[in-house]
């Protein structure tokens, strides 16, 4: 089958190569998947680059030690494993492969051998190069939202990185919620964001949202161009602050000082690990078939321009998803 095969750590068009490699077979708890489209995600660039450099503990030291990248993936079920019990051949499905362990298992190829438990039914009312574009940054939005306290009707709500993969979904979500939201990103991507739902846009080059008048009850903060100092000054009593995204600097803080804040304070600041799961896929998946979570993307690119496509996430200007069609 062909597939995109990493070697080494840098510049995914120096270090991604599409190739010839052996077809998986399926585990006993897993599902052999044709996969039909993938899309690219934060997680697949810093995998290219080894960044940040801690993470190389988990990835390889001196090289990747799964070979494949890839996490988003829509297709077809070709075989299952022996204990497999929810899928059979023919099922069309959608998932984030992630789960399984960073890297482990490819979305950049024909064929994947995927854990049963992170994949769900494809929605009825979307394609597959629709369904791809889901799994990873949709419900990074969902549990970045939820973050200590969730959203509330009526809640007034700020969503940083919200012209992005998963700040367009974040901003659905919200509003389906009954939430206010506003959107912060750069200047390319204001429409994106008022097309999206946002009720109030930002332009991050223009405003600074920290320095306004404006407190809100949940900060969604995708992207964290602003210190968590500076963030809680907008927080509203009582109110939540996740970060999913930035600098290791803004994440740092996140972790170390997110939870003495907390402590200190009414309002709860920290940082969402991104934790792939069938429970909140599949909600994500209801959201999506009741129309309340709509598919928004930038590009579409083919297999072999993967290295291309992981460049144009990388450099910030994709407005929503971008997938990659198998």
């Amino acid at each position: 089958m062909k597939a995109i095969v990493q070697h080494g750590y840098g510049e995914a068009s120096e270090v991604l190569r599409l190739e010839d490699v052996d077809r998986p077979e399926p585990g006993d708890d897993e599902v052999l998947v044709k996969i039909a489209a993938s899309s690219v995600n934060g997680g697949d660039y810093h995998q290219m680059r080894g960044t940040p450099r801690f993470a190389r503990v988990f990835l390889g030291i001196r090289g990747p030690k799964f070979k494949i990248p890839g996490c988003d993936i829509a297709g077809t079920v070709e075989a299952v494993g022996s204990k497999v019990t929810k899928f059979k051949p023919g099922d069309e499905v959608f998932g984030d492969i992630s789960g399984g362990g960073f890297g482990k298992y490819g979305g950049f190829a024909e064929f994947v051998a995927a854990p049963e438990k992170d994949l769900q039914l494809r929605p009825s009312n979307v394609g597959f190069e629709e369904a791809a574009s889901f799994p990873q940054a949709a419900v990074i939005a969902l549990q970045s939202l939820r973050y200590k306290r969730g959203v509330r009707q009526g809640d007034k709500v700020l969503i940083t990185g919200a012209g992005g993969g998963a700040g367009v979904f974040a901003i659905q979500m919200a509003k389906s919620f009954g939430a206010e939201v506003t959107g912060v990103d750069n200047t390319e991507k204001q429409d994106t964001m008022r097309d999206a739902g946002a009720d109030r846009v930002i332009d991050y080059a223009q405003e600074d949202f920290t320095r306004g008048d404006e407190r809100y009850d949940v900060i969604a903060d995708l992207a964290a161009h602003r210190s968590i100092f500076a963030c809680r000054r907008v927080m509203a009593p009582g109110g939540a602050y996740g970060q999913a995204g930035g600098s290791v600097k803004q994440m740092m803080q996140a972790i170390f000082l997110g939870p003495l804040f907390s402590i200190a304070t009414s309002k709860k600041m920290g940082y969402v690990t991104h934790k792939p799961n069938t429970n909140d896929l599949a909600e994500v998946k209801e959201l999506i078939e009741a129309g309340k979570l709509k598919p928004v993307i930038d590009r579409e690119f083919p297999l072999s321009e993967t290295a291309e496509a992981i460049r144009y996430c990388e450099d910030g200007h994709a407005r929503g998803n971008v997938v990659i069609k198998v």
